[in-house]
């Protein structure tokens, strides 16, 4: 039927549901399944709605990290706050699956998601997920939500946090500050929050009229990439600012933290800093980074009432949660705005490679 109608397995089901299952579906998509689905003269199984539609209020939690996050200095510790009490609140028990434990920043084997049936519905979390696994979820109309924007696969509900606006006020904050070359510090893959911030910190450069080309620069291994010379040879082509995504380990942002220091470049006075997130919990001796804050427990609660909604066979729907400006001590005017007795940055000792 699927091959029939041109979509997706997950569509198919979602369609034949008679749900949307949080996701948007076009009518000319819903048109398509329902035509093939006549021409093949499906009838749906009363028993197997039956079936799926027991319930034991129990919601499970599932995260695609090697060790599920309980210690209250992970970043994901907030999230299972919010998730806890908006459970609660719902009258759902939460079961916590663990099936990653053992099998590094992916499910232990082809068995560990099907587990997270003994639930009603399931909350996903971890920057990188099996799109095969979950999709195959979703196409037997499992309550799913993925905990974060989820390009893939098509059918599976997410809740997120605005990372493009958020990131474009922070653009828009250090040109307000003065800065004219702003370079953004990422890792190198396509996960959907380091995309949205990139898009969000390109959108900012666009309307403050700051030059996008050489503006960002990626790396694979940014403890490696990210030097003292490598900082030094941005400041001497004239960047005065560096805006650096927050990820779960945190890598890019500690390793601009020690390049800086190595560099000892006065900060913000020669170079000023800003992370798009929150900081990691272990740094929060040093000075409060300039970014925004990423409110986690409203996001869980927003992925339960979601996943409350689907399971309870409503279409639900949550709104991108807002993300609030840090000002932060780690940005200033740029040397050539301050004034009078800020120190310059230092002559670069060795140029590296130019961003990319």
């Amino acid at each position: 039927m699927a091959r029939l109608a041109g979509v997706s397995q997950a569509t198919v089901s979602l369609v034949l549901a008679d749900k949307k299952n949080g996701a948007t579906i076009s009518e000319e998509t819903r048109r398509k399944v329902l035509d093939a689905a006549r021409s093949l003269g499906y009838v749906p199984d009363p028993a197997a709605r039956r079936l799926a539609a027991a319930r034991n209020n129990l919601l499970g939690v599932f995260s695609f990290t090697a060790t599920f996050p309980t210690d209250v200095e992970h970043s994901y510790y907030p999230f299972l706050v919010g998730i806890e009490k908006e459970a609660a609140a719902h009258g759902y028990d939460l079961v916590l699956f663990t099936g990653s434990s053992t099998g590094g920043a992916g499910p232990a084997g082809p068995e560990a998601l099907s587990r997270v049936r003994l639930a009603d519905g399931c909350l996903f979390l971890g920057r990188h997920a099996p799109a095969d696994d979950l999709a195959r979820l979703v196409a037997d109309g499992f309550p799913a939500v993925h905990l974060g924007r989820r390009d893939e696969p098509e059918g599976l509900p997410w809740v997120g946090a605005d990372y493009v606006s958020a990131s474009r006020d922070v653009v828009r904050h250090l040109a307000e500050l003065g800065h004219r070359r702003v370079l953004l510090v990422r890792e190198d893959d396509e996960a959907p929050a380091s995309s949205d911030r990139e898009r969000g910190f390109r959108e900012g450069l666009r309307e403050a009229g700051l030059p996008q080309d050489e503006a960002v620069f990626r790396s694979a291994a940014p403890e490696v990439d990210v030097t003292a010379e490598r900082l030094l040879g941005w400041v001497a082509e004239g960047v005065t600012a560096l805006v650096v995504e927050e990820t779960d380990t945190a890598g890019a942002w500690r390793s601009v933290l020690g390049a800086a220091e190595l560099a000892a470049l006065d900060m913000p006075g020669a170079l000023s800093l800003a992370l798009l997130g929150s900081p990691p919990a272990d740094l929060a001796d040093r000075p409060v980074p300039t970014g925004f804050d990423i409110p986690r427990p409203e996001l869980g609660a927003a992925a339960v009432r979601l996943l409350a909604s689907l399971v309870a066979g409503e279409e639900g729907g949550e709104p991108l949660v807002g993300c609030v400006l840090r000002p932060g001590a780690t940005a200033g005017p740029p040397p050539s705005a301050a004034g009078p007795g800020t120190a310059s940055p230092p002559p670069a000792s060795g140029r590296g490679a130019g961003p990319t």
